[in-house]
């Protein structure tokens, strides 16, 4: 445990290109994640990974562990509980009595999927309602859907869901769908795919599961929509909390302050990846891994200096 000099917190694509950055600067770590691959082991289709003109998020994100593991770094799985700051570094907790320290952490704790926060959601959840079109889909196969959004994220669900169900009503307030021009092609070509633009979701109805959704204004006369699922794709929301105990600076969209080598305001705490507003907010698998190699050496920068490694 004492011999550890770095603690890296998650397993997407920014925590563990972190640990590979970290093991090829010879950095003693551990990297604990609750699960491994994050949000973009969800992504149905990654097209724009250089080398790779198409993968599925889930093999990529497998790849990208078995990268990760073939340094044998400690790993723990599991969610950390809390994290505490120390006069020589960090305590990370697991339970009260299972805590690693080290005088480095890289939090890459990533993001979760944003809510509607309107009647229905959560109490269908799991019976209609989903956040996750790879998990998902399947289930749907012949059904009428519906998909809340209008970026990259929605429109690719769509086309996700589209080899599935029969009809997808895709439903967005901005007046144009805002994403990469070749998915937006895509939805906008497929026979399967109705859009509704300018328009709100304002409940999710049902009984056991979903029936039907209720509109702030009316779509081909109706104000509601008789289907069998939602799924709702408006964007994240960074998983910070576990650092607000500590004073980490925040910008206005609650995402980590990160300088140019990924340290936030305290010393010996850095971040990386979509918690972070690093790259201009631009929330991508390459980002995230960059961000991780990034703060890595700013790791091994950091702890040469204090001449702990």
């Amino acid at each position: 445990m004492n011999s550890l000099k770095l603690i890296i917190i998650g397993g997407g694509p920014a925590g563990m290109t972190a640990s590979i950055y970290a093991s090829r600067y010879k950095i003693p770590h551990l990297i604990s994640s609750s699960f491994v691959g994050g949000l973009a082991k969800e992504a149905h289709m990654v097209e724009n990974w250089p080398g790779i003109e198409q993968i599925e998020g889930s093999a990529l994100m497998d790849r990208f562990w078995k990268h990760a593991q073939s340094y044998n770094p400690e790993f723990q799985l599991g969610e950390v509980k809390r994290v505490e700051k120390t006069e020589n570094g960090f305590r990370v907790f697991f339970s009260d009595k299972l805590f690693f320290e080290a005088p480095s952490l890289i939090f890459a704790g990533g993001t979760q999927h944003r809510g509607l926060s309107i009647s229905g959601e959560k109490e269908l959840l799991g019976r209609g309602v989903s956040y996750c079109a790879t998990c998902d889909a399947g289930f749907f196969k012949g059904k009428k859907v519906a998909v809340i959004g209008g970026a990259n994220s929605a429109i690719m669900a769509t086309v996700e869901l589209s080899q599935h169900v029969d009809k997808i009503y895709l439903i967005y307030r901005g007046k144009e769908l805002k994403g990469e021009t070749i998915w937006i092609d895509r939805v906008k070509n497929n026979p399967k795919v109705i859009l509704v633009p300018e328009t709100n979701i304002l409940e999710i109805a049902g009984t056991s599961k979903v029936e039907k959704i209720k509109l702030d204004k009316p779509f081909k006369g109706e104000d509601q929509i008789e289907l069998d699922g939602v799924f709702i794709e408006i964007g994240v929301t960074p998983l910070v909390d576990l650092l607000k105990e500590l004073a980490v600076d925040l910008d206005e969209s609650g995402s980590i302050k990160i300088n140019n080598k990924g340290m936030t305001n305290l010393s010996g705490l850095f971040a990386a990846g979509d918690a972070t507003n690093g790259s201009g907010g631009f929330r991508q698998i390459i980002t995230a891994s960059a961000e991780g190699a990034i703060a890595s050496r700013g790791v091994f920068e950091y702890l040469k200096e204090k001449g702990v490694l």
